[in-house]
């Protein structure tokens, strides 16, 4: 039977969060990056990133097989209380319910921090990620059409929106991820 874990990435973690995200940005239309990131940038991205927001990844028998992470929405104040999620699995891991249960996991954070409303922009056509966030309980927004060009086609982006609180009238100030409890994930 696997171990599997589901636990913070630290920053020793990024060469293999790296590795998996590598295959997306040179094999895919599934992220907008087209070159990838010396493994200093990435570990740059990941530590900015990891002031304000969980990010995660899921251990199978010791193995990173998938990581998700939450990210600033917009850049404007009145965005606070909103953030952008994201997801990627090592492709021999696919169909085994690691991604849900990342989202699970980053969702159940950003809620105790204080946040409301998630999105995740899906580039489109991505029907296997199409499908799994609308499961999810995702509502579609729309479509940003042709908005991108990788790997010799025109693409689109397609943003889902998820609640994830009920909205108070005079919200708290969402706190950082390094606020919370240590015992929590």
């Amino acid at each position: 039977m696997e171990k599997r874990i589901i636990r913070r990435a630290t920053l020793e973690d990024a060469a293999a969060i790296l590795g998996i995200y590598e295959t997306y940005i040179t094999d895919t239309v599934v992220t907008f990056e087209i070159e990838v990131p010396p493994l200093a940038a990435f570990r740059e991205r990941m530590e900015t990133i990891m002031v304000q927001f969980p990010w995660l990844v899921c251990e199978v028998d010791g193995v990173i097989a998938g990581y998700a992470y939450a990210s600033k929405h917009g850049e404007r104040a009145a965005y606070r209380w909103s953030a952008d999620l994201s997801v990627y699995i090592n492709e021999k891991y696919h169909r085994k319910h690691i991604a849900s249960e990342l989202y699970d996991e980053v969702i159940r954070l950003l809620q105790k921090q204080g946040y409301y409303t998630v999105y995740a922009g899906v580039s489109t056509p991505n029907p296997e990620s199409e499908a799994f966030h609308e499961a999810y309980g995702f509502r579609n927004l729309g479509e940003f059409k042709n908005v991108g060009y990788k790997l010799g086609k025109w693409l689109g982006v397609t943003w889902y929106e998820l609640p994830i609180a009920e909205y108070a009238k005079s919200p708290t100030e969402p706190l950082s991820v390094g606020q919370l409890n240590e015992e929590t994930v």
